[in-house]
C-alpha cells in the first residue's frame, strides 16, 4: 500500500465534528428560552421528551411539517440568516393553529454543506425567536453536515411541529356552517410562499431587473428589495390564543393561506356542501406583491400564488363576531371583514369565489 503524508479524516473529507460541537454549544443556551413546563430533560439527548398539558380531558395530537423553501436563496444571498427561522416555524405553527390545537413542541432539521458556527447559531435564534412567539418549546434538532450535496455556503430548513388540542374543541369542516361570518388577518408580505416567481419578477434582468438593496418600488415604508423579501412570516399563535376559551366558542374553523393562496385554501376549511364569498375590496395588496403584479403576473396567477394581503381566514360564529372582534382588537389586531359561508349551489360550482379588489379587474372562481 502507498505511503500517505497525511492521514485521511472526516474533517478533510468535508466534516468537522469539532465545528458541530462549538455549534451545539453556542445554540443551547438559546433553546432554553423556549422551555415549558411539560417538557422533560434538555437538549443534547438523542431524543426530547415532552408531557401533556394537565386538564386537557380528551387530547388529541395534531402534526404537520413543512420547510421555508427558496426564500433561502435570499437569505443566503444577503448573507443574513437570522430571519428564515421564524418563518420555518411559522409554516408549521400555523398549519397547526387551524386546528383549534396549541403548539407544543417544534423539531428542526438543518442541512448544509458544512457547518459554520456563527450561521448555525443566527438560524437558530430565528428558531427560538419563532418558537417564543408561538410560545413553544424547541424541542431539538438535528444539523447535518453533507459535503457534495449543496453548493458553497447553501443549506435547507425543515421543521415539524406537534400540538395538542381538546376532541370537542377541534376546528374544521365538521364545525363550520353556513352563514359563519369570514374575517381575515393581514400577512406581512410574501410570507414563505411563491418566492420562485418572485424572485424572477422581481431579479431576473428579462422582467424587473432589480437588485436587492434596490428600493423597493412603491413600498412606503422606503424597504429595499432585500428587506421586503426577507420579512418573516407572521405567525398567528397571539389571534388564536385570544379566542380560545371564550364564551360560546365562536371560531368554527380557520385556513392558513399558504401555498394556493387564496384560491385553494379557504375551501380546505370547508365541507363538500359549502362555499365562500369573498370580497376583498378592504385588503391593501402588500407593495412586494404589487410590485410582482407590475410585471405581467396575471391575477388569477396571483391569487394561487400568494396569500395577496391575507395570511389567515378565520370562519365565525355571526351571533359573536363583534365579540371576537373585540378580542382580537384588544391584542391589536384589524380584522377585515370579508364575507360569509354559502350553501353550494351544486357539486359542481366552484367552492371559492373572489371579488371586489380594484386590481383583480372582476371576479375570480376557483376551476
Amino acid at each position: 500500500m502507498q505511503d500517505r503524508k497525511d492521514p485521511l479524516t472526516y474533517k478533510g473529507a468535508g466534516v468537522d465534528i469539532s465545528a458541530g460541537n462549538e455549534a451545539v454549544r453556542r445554540i443551547k443556551r438559546l433553546v432554553a428560552g423556549t422551555r415549558r413546563p411539560e417538557q422533560i430533560g434538555d437538549i443534547g439527548g438523542f431524543a426530547g421528551l415532552m408531557g401533556l398539558p394537565a386538564g386537557v380531558a380528551d387530547p388529541v395530537l395534531v402534526a404537520c411539517t413543512d420547510g421555508v423553501g427558496t426564500k433561502l436563496l435570499v437569505a443566503i444571498a444577503l448573507d443574513r440568516h437570522d430571519t428564515v427561522g421564524v418563518d420555518l416555524v411559522a409554516m408549521n405553527v400555523n398549519d397547526l393553529l387551524v386546528t383549534g390545537a396549541s403548539t407544543l413542541f417544534v423539531l428542526d432539521y438543518i442541512a448544509c454543506d458544512r457547518v459554520v458556527p456563527e450561521r448555525i447559531e443566527a438560524l437558530v435564534s430565528g428558531i427560538v425567536d419563532g418558537c417564543k412567539q408561538a410560545r413553544c418549546a424547541l424541542l431539538g434538532g438535528e444539523t447535518a453536515e453533507l459535503p457534495g450535496l449543496y453548493a458553497r455556503d447553501h443549506y435547507d430548513l425543515a421543521a415539524f411541529a406537534v400540538g395538542v388540542v381538546e376532541r370537542s374543541k377541534m376546528l374544521g369542516p365538521t364545525r363550520v356552517r353556513a352563514g359563519d361570518v369570514v374575517l381575515g388577518l393581514t400577512s406581512s408580505g410574501l410570507h414563505s410562499n411563491g418566492y420562485s416567481l418572485a424572485r424572477k419578477a422581481l431579479l431576473d434582468p428579462a422582467h424587473a431587473g432589480l437588485s436587492f438593496d434596490a428600493p423597493l418600488p412603491g413600498d412606503p415604508a422606503g424597504r429595499s428589495v432585500g428587506e421586503a423579501m426577507l420579512t418573516p412570516t407572521r405567525i398567528y399563535e397571539p389571534a388564536f390564543a385570544a379566542l380560545r376559551g371564550m364564551e360560546h366558542a365562536p371560531l368554527h374553523g380557520a385556513a392558513h393561506i399558504t401555498g394556493g393562496g387564496l384560491l385553494e385554501n379557504p375551501a380546505r376549511a370547508l365541507g363538500d356542501d359549502l362555499a365562500l364569498e369573498l370580497d376583498l375590496s378592504p385588503v391593501v395588496l402588500p407593495p412586494v406583491i404589487a410590485a410582482v403584479a407590475a410585471q405581467g403576473v396575471g391575477v388569477r396567477e396571483l391569487l394561487r400564488t400568494f396569500n395577496c394581503g391575507v395570511g389567515m381566514l378565520l370562519y365565525v360564529d355571526p351571533a359573536h363576531v363583534d365579540a371576537v372582534r373585540a378580542a382580537l382588537a384588544a391584542i391589536g389586531e384589524e380584522p377585515y371583514t370579508l364575507g360569509r359561508v354559502v350553501p353550494r349551489a351544486a357539486a359542481d360550482v366552484p367552492q371559492v369565489r373572489l371579488s371586489g379588489a380594484a386590481w383583480m379587474h372582476g371576479a375570480v372562481e376557483v376551476e
